[in-house]
């Protein structure tokens, strides 16, 4: 279709606003990505992992380091840090460090054994399909490789419990164990996570081969936050840009989430582009404001859509009854048996293994924890129990995420 000239002028204008001037020096530096020089309040954290990796520069197999903390305590920057860091001394005394870092949170990269292999594998410059290899073939493969010539490996594992939840934690044991079948090289691991009993949940046998040394971050405070955000806003913001009180609010409301820096950031930075989209020079608060309520979103679709299969397949049902609902009219909450009906239809149609309605009911609980859903549990008598399920979402959201779980589930 043919756009209009004035459509045109419109664009051309807002790509000139964008091009001509920024409010931005570098947007960058308040992205979670971003390594900076140095790491406020954490000088201590950041000595305790140089410490434990050190020995890997006499070629000697350091620890297996375990770091746990909530979400945005700078876990991985710190690591991240450390690493570069080390690199950087290995080329100095020309000693050979192998260092490659694995999302597990990536659906894609650690949802089998076999897949987290090819990743390393794809890492250290050895290119292996992402399926279709025996796994016992990938770790022979693996074992040539790294045991070649006398090194070190440490393998980065960030949100390792996610793996472990999908796919248990043999490949945990399995890793760990190659060190008995090498001759030259050794191999370490480096495990972060958000949970912070994650290492209990482990089979006994597998915490014994870890060996583990460990290492908690605590949560930032306020004046913390404020502190940090100053020394990236001076670096990411061009003079006179962010408004007198801004810092303050993006910590304050950071520092109610468990003190998540990297929510403070995005704060910071997500207020800013869109005081650039509205053409305004300034941050004030009420973009600060706005802000949080597009965070608030972008997090509930992420929840979604990083969920395992079964728990898509749940709320896919939930949201497929409540529209019906709507449709005709009815009262906008259902129950868990109808639920249940409709999940056991689509993995039918997903040829996915039904789970029992005991388990589907304590993925709905989970579901309220996450704030997705609100399910009130009544009593019906001598018939039991069941719950009550309403969502208390914009409908526009709720529309993004059928459609994120259909794109998922190839429905």
């Amino acid at each position: 279709m043919k756009q209009k000239r004035g459509e045109n002028r419109g664009i051309e204008e807002i790509f000139n606003s964008f091009v001509k001037q920024s409010i931005f020096k570098n947007k960058m530096i308040l992205q979670s990505s971003y390594t900076p020089e140095t790491i406020p309040h954490r000088e201590k954290q950041v000595s305790q992992v140089a410490s434990i990796i050190a020995p890997s520069l006499r070629l000697e197999k350091p620890s297996n380091l375990f770091i746990y903390g909530l979400t945005g305590t700078g876990k991985t920057l710190v690591v991240q840090y450390v690493k570069n860091q080390l690199m950087k001394k290995s080329q100095e005394l020309n000693i050979t460090l192998l260092i490659p870092y694995i999302n597990c949170k990536l659906k894609k990269v650690a949802d089998t054994e076999y897949r987290i292999l090819a990743e390393i594998l794809n890492k250290l410059g050895e290119k292996v399909p992402s399926t279709g290899l025996p796994t016992d073939a990938l770790y022979r493969r693996f074992v040539n490789l790294i045991d070649s010539k006398k090194q070190i490996l440490i393998v980065i594992f960030d949100e390792i419990d996610q793996a472990v939840k999908r796919i248990g934690d043999e490949f945990l044991y399995n890793f760990t164990r190659i060190n008995t079948e090498l001759n030259k090289a050794q191999i370490a691991i480096i495990g972060i996570s958000n949970d912070l009993k994650f290492i209990d949940t482990l089979d006994p046998r597998v915490r014994s081969s870890l060996g583990e040394e460990e290492i908690l971050f605590s949560p930032y405070n306020a004046l913390q936050l404020q502190e940090i955000l100053k020394k990236r806003s001076n670096e990411a913001f061009k003079t006179g840009v962010v408004s007198e009180g801004v810092i303050e609010k993006c910590a304050a409301l950071a520092a109610r989430e468990h003190g998540d820096a990297r929510r403070a950031l995005d704060l910071l930075r997500i207020a800013g582009e869109l005081v650039e989209r509205d053409t305004k020079d300034k941050i004030t608060l009420d973009y600060v404001d706005k802000a949080k309520e597009r965070i608030e979103t972008d997090k509930l679709l992420m929840a979604v859509e990083t969920q395992p299969k079964q728990f898509q397949l749940t709320f896919l049902a939930i949201i497929r009854l409540l529209k019906k609902m709507k449709r005709e009219n009815n009262e906008d909450k259902i129950f868990t048996g109808d639920i249940f009906n409709l999940y056991s239809e689509l993995c039918r149609k997903t040829k996915t293994e039904i789970l029992t309605q005991r388990r589907v009911s304590d993925i709905i609980a989970e579901f309220d924890m996450l704030g997705l859903i609100n399910a009130t549990v009544i009593s019906k008598g001598r018939y039991g129990r069941t719950r009550e399920i309403r969502i208390d979402l914009p409908e526009q959201l709720v529309e993004k995420m059928d459609s994120l779980l259909l794109n998922s589930l190839g429905l």
